[in-house]
């Protein structure tokens, strides 16, 4: 095959030296470095798009859902953190493969290989439910200013000044080297941690023992939370953040494999946190008349103060202040990166306002408009929260969909498109995600809903996910077959398959492969058969998502 120079970047600012917080390596610097300490200097440079995308993760929303969930149920959650690590590295290791090969952000590929209809919803659904997680990262800031007995005026206003002129300094190393520092102070929660000295042998069985708390008629507000776990550990708003920003950061498929590794650490600071949060929220409320009755963080923040001391709730809050500010950065990116790709307005952090000026009043805007929402009196915020962190995990299926497809499309990946492991994990995965979401459903519209019947739930879900398995498979196999009737296909199929043996021979060509222009590829196939199961897809969980409002509002009422 051979090596593809063209490239379908849009923003001719997202070619070049790559120009990290820790590190810089020249565009014409092609050799692979053979020492330990060039490879180090490599992946110090390299660092940034993984690290701030998973502990972006670990926002507001997340101290509240991992709060809660230490608050309520103790230790018996934490087994939803250790299963959702696998499916964190392949999710977002499909969107780093995206970002870098193509150097076209998810939200342009969608518009392009599907078409304006489902490009619309994408990205109508990312801008919507990324407002709404900008706005959970501003109620963290106004909870911990309130606990620091900060006005919350000065707090949301200081907030936002920070947020907005940290990105608006025109130079995407300056903008890096911020939010690496604020990641850093993300590691507040491991002497918080200590300070709170929950059970190890606890800890281990909520890790290894799965169980769903709460008996007949608590199924439906437990597994409301659990599905607000999956949404606050893998949003929607990750994929398209963690694409775009390694296309702005430059990072071409020659660094791949340090740009996995970024992404391990980045995983691996994220579970932590969330783990060291559920876990000291369990210790500090254990036995207390406050177990079971979650507020919000400003309660789990005086919660671990009665039981630690003042001085580990300061530390607390402050570790919330630090996680809203990182989040706050990355959804308001993700969003501002979006339209940018989607009407061809100049994106990137290297460039000034000048030069981009939709890119940042996109940014500033939605900044801005949720630090004037957190102001309005008498908001529900802690419930506020929650809803949005279920909703992202009741839209992650679709997200994931969208996901699986664009890796399986040879005229975007090339040599780089998915494998059958990958296909059929992330195939899994979202079978499971629909299966939480059917789950939420029935024990919304049935609050009596017991364990046995649920696990009737789980058994016809996966029925039905082993048949539309088995058909897909089938189909291949039909497919498969036709083709080696026709003697110019069976060419072709032996043409594509020298090719990949060739890149696979020569891995210099296959790590220079780049998605040519757009227009230059052919239309993708879309079959009937898919357009019928996406609409589907689409229409139960547009369903899903009302009845999540209904019960939100429900426990909004009995609060």
């Amino acid at each position: 095959m051979a090596t593809v120079t063209r490239s379908a970047v849009l923003d001719e600012a997202h070619t070049g030296d790559i120009r990290g917080a820790l590190g810089t390596i020249r565009a014409g610097d092609t050799a692979a470095p053979r020492t330990l300490s060039g490879k180090l200097k490599t992946l110090l440079a390299v660092v940034g798009p993984g690290l701030i995308v998973m502990i972006g993760d670990n926002d507001a929303g997340a101290f509240s859902t991992y709060g809660q969930a230490g608050q309520n149920y103790g230790f018996r959650l934490l087994w939803t953190l250790l299963l959702l690590i696998p499916v964190l590295y392949v999710n977002q290791e499909m969107v780093l493969r995206l970002g870098a090969v193509s150097g076209v952000g998810h939200a342009r590929l969608i518009l392009a290989r599907f078409g304006k209809f489902w490009g619309a919803f994408s990205v109508i659904d990312l801008f919507l439910l990324n407002a709404l997680t900008i706005i959970t990262e501003f109620i963290g800031i106004t909870l911990a200013a309130g606990y620091l007995g900060v006005p919350k005026i000065l707090a949301v206003a200081g907030a936002a000044l920070i947020i907005i002129s940290s990105a608006f300094t025109g130079s995407f190393r300056r903008f890096e080297r911020i939010a690496i520092t604020f990641c850093a102070g993300s590691l507040l929660l491991i002497p918080l941690y200590f300070m709170t000295h929950p059970s190890l042998s606890s800890m281990a069985h909520g890790f290894t023992v799965p169980g769903l708390p709460g008996g007949s008629g608590q199924m439906a507000t437990v597994m409301l939370l659990v599905i607000g776990i999956v949404g606050t550990t893998i949003a929607p708003w990750q994929l398209f953040f963690q694409q775009s920003y390694v296309i702005d950061k430059r990072i071409t498929p020659r660094y791949m494999k340090y740009e996995k590794a970024d992404l391990w650490i980045g995983i691996a600071i994220a579970i932590v946190g969330g783990a060291a949060v559920m876990g000291m929220t369990a210790a500090a409320f254990a036995g207390t008349r406050a177990a079971g009755n979650f507020t919000d963080s400003a309660g789990l923040a005086s919660g671990i103060a009665a039981y630690a001391g003042h001085a580990a709730g300061v530390v607390f809050v402050i570790a919330l202040l630090d996680a809203s500010v990182i989040g706050a950065f990355a959804v308001s990116l993700s969003s501002a990166y979006a339209i940018g790709d989607v009407l061809g307005l100049n994106h990137s952090l290297h460039r000034g306002i000048g030069s981009a000026k939709g890119f940042y009043a996109v940014y500033a805007a939605l900044i801005c408009g949720a630090a004037a929402i957190v102001l309005i009196p008498g908001s529900p915020l802690g419930l506020f929260t929650e809803g949005v962190q279920v909703l992202a995990g009741v839209l992650l299926p679709s997200a994931t969909v969208f996901l699986l497809l664009l890796c399986n499309d040879r005229e975007v990946l090339g040599p780089w498109v998915n494998g059958r492991k990958t296909n059929a994990f992330t195939g899994t995965v979202i079978a499971i995600l629909v299966t939480l979401s059917v789950i939420l459903t029935a024990s919304v519209v049935f609050p009596s809903i017991t364990a046995g019947q649920i696990l009737g739930i789980v058994i016809a879900c996966a029925a039905a996910a082993a048949l539309g398995g088995t058909v897909v498979a089938a189909r291949r196999a039909l497919r498969r077959r036709a083709a080696r009737v026709t003697a110019s296909e069976e060419i072709i199929a032996e043409h594509i398959a020298d090719a990949m043996a060739e890149d696979a021979a020569d891995m210099t060509d296959r790590d220079s492969w780049r998605m040519p222009p757009l227009s230059e590829l052919s239309a993708p196939a879309v079959s009937g058969a898919r357009k019928i199961g996406l609409t589907v897809l689409r229409a139960y969980l547009f369903a899903s998502m009302i009845l999540v409002i209904v019960k939100i509002v429900e426990v909004a009422i009995g609060h």
